[in-house]
């Protein structure tokens, strides 16, 4: 026989009411995660509007700035040019060759610093610098800077040939160097001036493109009377001092009146030094070469042969060297290279008027 079928028992009211609820329920829960998502949704799309909003504005604002600084800029620029073409229509324009702007400027310090004038040469009368007349043979001056020891000197001394050496003034490592003048009947006072590098300015009193006149003229007179026989001066370094026009045109009118002449180390190519002896009415004399800038002995003998043709060709030469060892040594050996030219002193070079 078959089974029985089983009869489906009457839901009760009360599960009936848990049913509702369980699907009441369900609906609330999803009409909150729908209003959830709603929310989410209109929140960033409220950010974005914001985001964009934000971004409008600074372009606006950056906009605006720059149109500003474009006006200000421009009216700038027409009140320049107001100002120079005004400037032109007072001041005469001259026509000229094209020139770079540091020559522009150098002959506008040479402006300013013109050669003396006939009113003040008569008030302030200078002996000429001139060069000695031509002799039977060229002469050879050969310079050793950087003296400051009584070794040194009586090593020059002991070379056979006339060197004339360029004493250091007294500073801390020598404090007494004027001494050793009454040691030399031919010496130079060898000065140090500014250079670019700095550790080359550090030497006591050093003289610096910005010391005033009266810097410059008190240090002028103390050389005199450290080394009142002397002479000639030569610089130290000085490729910042001797390119400056207003600096050196101060130190060599200073010079100039305490009765020294200037011997151009030619530290740099620009040097103003030469003219300025042509506003003086002076002859310009400068070094011809450096004979130690290598130090072997080879080489300085080489460089020897070279000033004898420079003196050759020109009358006379100055050659620079320095107490190095190897320097020493070449002299002492180098009189069979001075064939056909005079070794002197420097003051065969100069001429009084």
């Amino acid at each position: 026989m078959a089974p029985a079928s089983r009869k489906k028992r009457p839901s009760s009211p009360q599960s009936k009411k848990s049913s509702e609820r369980k699907r009441s329920g369900q609906k609330k829960s999803s009409v909150k995660r729908k209003k959830k998502k709603k929310n989410n949704r209109s929140k960033q799309s409220l950010k974005i509007v914001l985001l964009l909003f934000a971004a409008v504005l600074l372009v606006g604002i950056g906009y605006c700035l720059g149109i500003c600084w474009h006006s200000k800029t421009e009216h700038k620029h027409v009140v320049h040019k107001q100002h120079i073409q005004k400037h032109a229509k007072q001041t005469p324009v001259k026509k000229s060759v094209h020139k770079t702007e540091h020559k522009q400027a150098v002959k506008k310090e040479v402006q300013r610093y013109p050669a003396p004038s006939v009113h003040e040469t008569r008030q302030k009368v200078y002996p000429k610098v001139r060069l000695a007349y031509r002799g039977e043979k060229p002469k050879l001056a050969i310079i050793i800077d950087d003296v400051h020891t009584k070794a040194q000197l009586d090593e020059i001394n002991a070379f056979g040939i006339p060197v004339t050496p360029s004493i250091f003034p007294p500073y801390s490592m020598a404090p007494h160097t004027e001494k050793l003048a009454t040691h030399a009947v031919h010496y130079m006072i060898h000065l140090p001036l500014e250079s670019g590098n700095a550790k080359f300015n550090t030497q006591s009193k050093t003289l610096m493109t910005t010391a005033s006149r009266q810097a410059i003229e008190a240090r002028v007179r103390e050389l005199r009377r450290l080394f009142p026989r002397a002479h000639y001066i030569n610089n130290h370094t000085g490729s910042v001092f001797t390119r400056n026009y207003h600096a050196m045109y101060l130190l060599y009118e200073a010079m100039k009146k305490e009765g020294f002449t200037f011997i151009d180390s030619r530290t740099i190519a620009d040097s103003k030094v030469a003219k300025i002896a042509h506003a003086f009415g002076d002859a310009y004399v400068a070094r011809d070469t450096f004979i130690d800038n290598v130090q072997s002995v080879p080489y300085i003998h080489n460089q020897l042969k070279k000033a004898v043709a420079l003196a050759k060709r020109n009358g006379y030469a100055i050659a620079i060297g320095h107490p190095h060892k190897a320097t020493m040594e070449a002299l002492r050996t180098a009189k069979p290279l001075l064939k056909g030219v005079e070794a002197v002193y420097i003051d065969s070079i100069f001429r009084e008027e």
